[in-house]
């Protein structure tokens, strides 16, 4: 018989959609780190992860899906448990390699412990964007040619790990995506001087950097997004079909039409 899925959750709406698709799952949110899940949720400390352990196997979980946005939580040392103390040389050797080498170090951790670790595509249908997709107004031929241009950046890129997004207007790169996250290159491409974008309206581009594990850092896009690609001017967005999540799906593609965008998933 298999045994229980927990979510650990972080914010945004990502954990909520997990526990609506898995009403079973227990629930698993983390001091100092704000959540909108219902019902039940045990709290624990990132400095007590063997607490977190016990907890989940003591309930029978042998699954777990991470979920939701975390910026890398300050820690006191003072207070790790003896699990954390025998991990954090592991972490911190991570943390030196980029939030790529961090994650799966993560994953490695709790798969030592004995548990699969899902992704959220994997628990809740229709997650992802589709290949074809397409939404809102139709692109033009310079908006092909800035998206291929932002794919050609964020391929380069990946190896790097810096981001998961780039904006290209006429092609010319306006910005792309680090760790401050999607919301600050938007806003940094609405700031951007009108002379510098010589009229050209631009395309936003989201995609998993190659080698990324999706289990744990998939891209993702919501209604926020497609409000901050209309303020920043741009004419629209596109996605990598397949390895971006759309949250809030109805009312992502609502508000591309609304805005008078496109959205179109593609095998970049």
């Amino acid at each position: 018989m298999a045994g229980r899925l927990a979510i650990l959750a972080c914010s945004g709406g990502l954990p909520v959609r997990i526990s609506e698709a898995q009403p079973d799952a227990i629930k698993i949110g983390f001091e100092g780190v704000p959540n909108d899940l219902q019902g039940d949720i045990e709290v624990h400390r990132f400095e007590k992860m063997g607490d977190v352990f016990e907890t989940l196997k003591a309930q029978g979980v042998d699954r777990v899906v991470f979920a939701g946005s975390l910026a890398r939580p300050p820690l006191d040392p003072a207070e790790f448990d003896a699990t954390m103390t025998a991990l954090a040389p592991r972490l911190m050797a991570a943390m030196q390699r980029g939030d790529d080498a961090l994650l799966s170090e993560v994953i490695a951790i709790f798969e030592d412990q004995g548990f699969a670790v899902m992704g959220a595509h994997e628990l809740v249908p229709d997650l992802t964007a589709d290949e074809g997709l397409t939404v809102g107004a139709a692109p033009t031929e310079q908006d092909l040619q800035d998206t291929s241009r932002a794919w050609d950046i964020l391929l380069t890129l990946s190896p790097l790990d810096v981001g998961q997004g780039c904006v290209v207007a006429g092609g010319q790169c306006l910005g792309i995506e680090t760790v401050q996250g999607t919301d600050a290159l938007l806003q940094f491409v609405a700031d951007t001087p009108k002379k510098l974008r010589h009229d050209f309206k631009g395309v936003y581009v989201k995609a998993a950097k190659r080698g990324q594990d999706l289990r744990i850092d998939m891209p993702v896009i919501g209604p926020n997004t497609i409000r901050a690609v209309a303020e920043a001017g741009l004419a629209g967005l596109v996605v990598e079909a397949g390895r971006v999540m759309i949250l809030e799906r109805e009312k992502t593609l609502q508000a591309v039409e609304d805005e008078g965008l496109f959205l179109t998933a593609r095998v970049l």
